[in-house]
């Protein structure tokens, strides 16, 4: 499956975001997706993720808990990252992530480009 993320821009501290994740090939529904975030010379760091299919089950770090939300639209193959009160310390390259998985996934098997999130002070 190829991943593309789109929806990243500059915004200022306090605003709202909201990524899409799109794909091309097999169904996306049949995928757990997972966005993470990273930033120069930093590790990679895990957002969050969604279930397969009817996406019952999300998680997130404690770090973005309560202001991002993972949803799916099977329907448009698209996952969704909806980022609200962002600060500047969420400025990262986000990147989604899927893998053929009833669960949440510990690894991911097929990655996008990543969009790039700059949130201003």
């Amino acid at each position: 499956v190829k991943l593309v993320e789109s929806g990243g821009g500059l915004i200022q501290a306090g605003g709202s975001l909201r990524l899409s994740c799109s794909a091309s090939g097999p169904a996306l529904s049949e995928y757990a997706v997972g966005w993470f975030r990273q930033v120069p010379r930093k590790a990679r760091e895990f957002v969050g993720a969604i279930t397969w299919r009817s996406g019952t089950e999300t998680a997130y770090a404690d770090s973005v808990k309560g202001r991002f939300t993972i949803s799916r639209d099977n329907a448009k193959n698209t996952v969704y990252l909806q980022m609200i009160g962002l600060k500047p310390e969420d400025t990262a390259r986000y990147y989604c992530a899927a893998r053929i998985d009833s669960g949440l996934p510990q690894e991911y098997d097929y990655w996008g480009q990543g969009t790039q999130v700059t949130v201003s002070s």
